[in-house]
């Protein structure tokens, strides 16, 4: 396992009586790749800006490579920070933009011919050398703004919502160019993002932020799979959130009873050790709506409303008793408002969280 890159201790950060970061500890390893993510105002961002160096640390230290670096000035920090905004000077060409900050070390201007040429190949630009930032797309734009992150060779990249400004499909593109930059480079990388596909889809880790705390930090299968709160549940994709009673508990599962008498089997956590009252998570596409699927589960329940999203139909089931969205493939059977349909899932993928 590779060792600790960037340890936040007890780090706090408030603005008067405003707590924006409250008591985070936080490591993060050699060439990981950590998402924090979060709505506004979580305090993700704020994160980011005292590890670059742009915002105090109010309480708490910050380290990287086992030196402490919140007393250092942003410039003596050795890391690379891409902006949602891309920060480039209009007037310089995309090599001078990715030249600049090796100009402001004292680079030779051998040295800096070579690692810009080096850097503009890394992100595929070397054709687009000597245009200026208003002649790119932008995408273009944020590969610029990236190599001229990476040309100093950093220990650490910081990437601030990057690819926000990006239309759906280039964000998408972006989002797996990075990732490949990064393994290909290993590089260590801080990517704040309240995007939550984005953040799955990238991340070696994911740190959701609530209120200036970590509420849960994991793997994206561990996060999605298997939250912690309903504020993860629900932050994290869509998801079913069921209340009832646990009234029977097995060695492997349990038996919750829902509001309405229907009673569903969920796995049992370790940490469910007596009956009361829980939450149960089931994502919607572990729903199954197929004719004759079965499941430890199998309940009919009329249709409220049917979404086609042309790779699956959203299907809302609903009444006084029982609702739940399930996401059904393409097939043959047609699902309609009003109809009364059989859906199954497994016990698996009920996942308890604490009510």
């Amino acid at each position: 396992m590779s060792k600790v890159n960037i340890k936040f201790e007890s780090v706090g950060k408030s603005y008067g009586p405003l707590r924006v970061v409250d008591g985070l500890d936080l490591d993060i390893r050699e060439g990981e790749f950590v998402s924090l993510l979060g709505p506004s105002g979580s305090g993700k961002s704020t994160i980011l800006m005292m590890l670059a160096g742009f915002e105090d640390v109010s309480e708490g230290t910050i380290s990287v490579g086992g030196s402490r670096i919140d007393l250092l000035p942003p410039h003596k920090r050795n890391m690379g920070v891409v902006f949602q905004n891309y920060a480039l000077f209009p007037h310089m060409t995309v090599a001078g933009n990715i030249a600049f900050p090796l100009e402001m070390q004292g680079v030779s201007r051998a040295d800096i011919a070579a690692r810009v040429s080096r850097t503009l190949d890394m992100v595929q630009l070397s054709s687009l050398k000597d245009r200026r930032p208003i002649q790119l797309s932008g995408g273009q734009q944020q590969r610029v703004a990236l190599a001229r992150a990476l040309v100093f060779e950093p220990s650490v990249v910081l990437m601030d919502e990057p690819l926000g400004a990006l239309d759906k499909q280039l964000r998408e593109q972006m989002q797996l160019d990075i990732r490949a930059l990064h393994k290909r480079l290993g590089l260590t990388i801080v990517f704040v993002t309240h995007d939550q596909s984005e953040a799955l889809t990238m991340s070696d880790r994911i740190a959701v932020f609530n209120r200036g705390k970590i509420e849960q930090i994991g793997t994206p299968r561990e996060i999605y799979d298997h939250p912690s709160s309903r504020f993860v549940a629900e932050f994290i994709g869509e998801t079913n959130i069921l209340a009832g009673d646990v009234v029977e508990i097995g060695e492997r599962d349990a038996v919750v009873a829902l509001p309405g008498g229907t009673k569903i089997q969920v796995a049992r956590p370790k940490s469910l050790a007596r009956v009361g009252k829980v939450l149960v998570s089931l994502r919607p596409e572990r729903v199954s709506l197929s004719p004759g699927a079965a499941g430890e589960n199998v309940i009919s329940a009329p249709i409220k409303d049917v979404v086609y999203f042309g790779d699956h139909l959203r299907v809302q089931f609903g009444d006084e008793a029982f609702g739940l969205v399930a996401k059904a493939e393409r097939r043959t059977v047609e699902f309609n408002a009003g109809d009364t349909a059989s859906l199954s899932f497994n016990a698996v993928d009920c996942w308890v969280i604490p009510s």
